[in-house]
């Protein structure tokens, strides 16, 4: 045996989950403490994203009061798993890696479908998906790569699947928001959490 192989591999420090600084959960503002332990409760983890945007606690919570009012809303035609698609559809065209990785997790486990988030993030087109959802992220990356020339054209494209007008904006408003959430995790480095790339890649039961 080599002396260089005699050496015990170091362990690789995790890199930042941000350039910039991240707070400690026990130095959070009240409110966004219980909001982060809340969701540490439920998921068994904390995302990445809560604490790389605590780093601006007013701007952390205008965002996720958007984010809340767009992606929880339970009226109109779209699903939890529809809103999902659209964000790791638009993500992938970004290039955002947080946002694909993140919000795949969590449509694999709405959708109940492992290999979907991969599809969907690199070609739409070709993913195992309905008509209906097609032709919705057909509207998405349009108002996400060239949103000047949506037109009447685009609005009867949705309703020809049963979307109205109202559902031709929440697919433009999840589009914009997370045009700005990629924009933003792109540009401080923010980092997925591990545990996301593996959830909802296994059914349950196998």
């Amino acid at each position: 045996m080599t002396e260089a192989a005699q050496i015990p591999a170091q362990p690789t420090a995790q890199p930042p989950i941000s350039r910039y600084p991240v707070p400690a959960i026990a130095d959070l503002p009240d409110d966004l403490r219980q909001r982060v332990l809340e969701v540490q409760e439920k998921a068994g983890f904390v995302p990445n994203v809560f604490l790389a945007l605590a780093h601006r606690p007013d701007e952390c919570r205008a965002f996720f009061a958007y984010h809340d009012a767009l992606m929880l809303k339970e009226t109109g035609n779209l699903t939890k798993g529809d809103r999902e698609m659209i964000v790791v559809a638009t993500s992938g065209a970004n290039q955002c890696l947080y946002c694909v990785v993140a919000h795949g997790a969590i449509l694999r486990i709405y959708e109940k479908k492992p290999l979907v988030a991969d599809q969907v993030a690199v070609n739409y087109r070709k993913a195992d998906i309905a008509p209906r959802q097609r032709a919705m992220l057909d509207f998405a990356m349009k108002v996400c790569q060239a949103s000047h020339t949506v037109d009447e054209a685009d609005f009867a494209a949705l309703r020809a699947h049963g979307f109205d007008d109202e559902d031709a904006w929440d697919i433009a408003a999840i589009t914009a928001f997370f045009g700005l959430s990629n924009r933003m995790a792109n540009t401080i480095g923010m980092r997925p959490n591990d545990a996301f790339y593996l959830l909802g890649r296994v059914p349950k039961g196998k």
